[in-house]
């Protein structure tokens, strides 16, 4: 009975909240499409012809958006869970952490791309101290993935949260990149702790 209460109760929030409801009239696999289309209002770095790798993919929100803007470019997206195919992006199912992953992207590529995205978070453990510090072990993971594939001038993207792991992150980041900004958009929960690093222009390390 708790758990068809509390069940009840996410969906009721979820039916009220603004962004879930346009994502759902807009057909967008996800709220999070608005964070991406936000974020790149604001830095402006998705253009018709780049080169994308989406990181932990799963449902195709930010996939989706990527696509609308990425005309003659290639996307492809990477996460442990199937998604639905999206027309003129492909997709590769497992953990871009390991070997025979790392080297299906790189071949797919066969040359450095423009922008890396990670909007992943780990299977929440009802612990927020040890979500928080898994998702930031994410981040960490795909920003060392994205210096070694990124063009000089590429972009990283990525989901973090505040919390212990976060100057690590921000350390590696200015370490790596010329430019970082974090920043939380707006169609981010204000209750939430989330937010996102923007990283620009690899440093020589």
């Amino acid at each position: 009975m708790k758990k068809n209460k509390i069940s009840k109760n996410w969906l009721t929030r979820q039916k009220k909240d603004y962004f879930f409801r346009q994502s759902k009239i807009k057909g967008y696999r996800s709220r999070s499409a608005f964070k991406l289309i936000e974020m790149n209002k604001k830095f402006k770095f998705l253009k018709k012809n780049l080169s994308l790798l989406d990181l932990g993919s799963c449902p195709g929100g930010w996939t989706q958006i990527a696509n609308k803007e990425i005309i003659k470019g290639r996307i492809l997206a990477v996460d442990i869970k199937t998604m639905e195919k999206i027309n003129n992006v492909d997709f590769i199912k497992g953990d871009f952490r390991e070997n025979k992953i790392y080297e299906k992207i790189m071949v797919h590529f066969d040359d450095k791309i423009d922008v890396v995205l990670s909007d992943m978070a780990p299977n929440t453990s009802g612990n927020k101290a040890l979500d928080t510090y898994r998702t930031g072990e994410l981040c960490l993971d795909a920003m060392s993935l994205a210096t070694k594939i990124l063009t000089k001038e590429g972009v990283f993207l990525s989901k973090m949260f505040m919390g212990s792991i976060y100057d690590e992150i921000n350390k590696k980041a200015k370490n790596c990149f010329k430019k970082v900004v974090k920043y939380k958009p707006l169609s981010s929960k204000k209750e939430s702790k989330e937010i996102y690093i923007f990283c620009k222009g690899i440093l020589k390390i």
